[in-house]
């Protein structure tokens, strides 16, 4: 059998994807960036969902989570899926366990199929910044006294 590489239909990074009793699945707590109130800051688990297609044969994907400065990985995970014809779709959920975020800065995520990559995108770590305080008035004034 030709092995034809799959196309990456999607992928999102969240805090937890669950498998609902009619097959389907909810992904929980979708991230885009990670608020740091104080640092290092650090996820008891992170998945990564994927959704493949349009490809046929045996693969194995690496997911990574590399650091902000040297692009080491500060997280990986590997799975093996088969795509039996074009039609066909695969779904993979990738669990990282216990990962530590130990500066503010941009991170990335990886996506590779059988060693190409495929799809990396930014994954800042930001400080938390408080949120703006409303004016103090004094006892008997309202905001409505206030001229503008």
């Amino acid at each position: 059998m030709t092995s034809i590489s799959p196309d990456l239909q999607a992928t999102v990074l969240c805090e937890d994807v669950r498998t609902e009793a009619s097959g389907q699945q909810t992904l929980v707590g979708v991230i885009g960036a990670i608020p740091a109130p104080s640092l290092p800051i650090g996820f008891f688990k992170l998945c990564l969902w994927t959704r493949w297609c349009g490809g046929t044969g045996n693969f194995t994907q690496k997911s990574l989570i590399l650091g902000c400065d040297d692009d080491q990985p500060i997280a990986q995970s590997e799975v093996k899926f088969v795509l039996p014809e074009l039609n066909a779709h695969a779904t993979n959920v990738h669990i990282f366990g216990g990962v530590q975020f130990q500066k503010h800065g941009v991170y990335h995520v990886e996506i590779q199929i059988d060693g190409q990559l495929r799809t990396r995108f930014p994954l800042p770590v930001v400080p938390l910044r408080p949120p703006a305080q409303a004016p103090e008035f004094s006892s008997g004034e309202s905001p409505d006294d206030v001229p503008d």
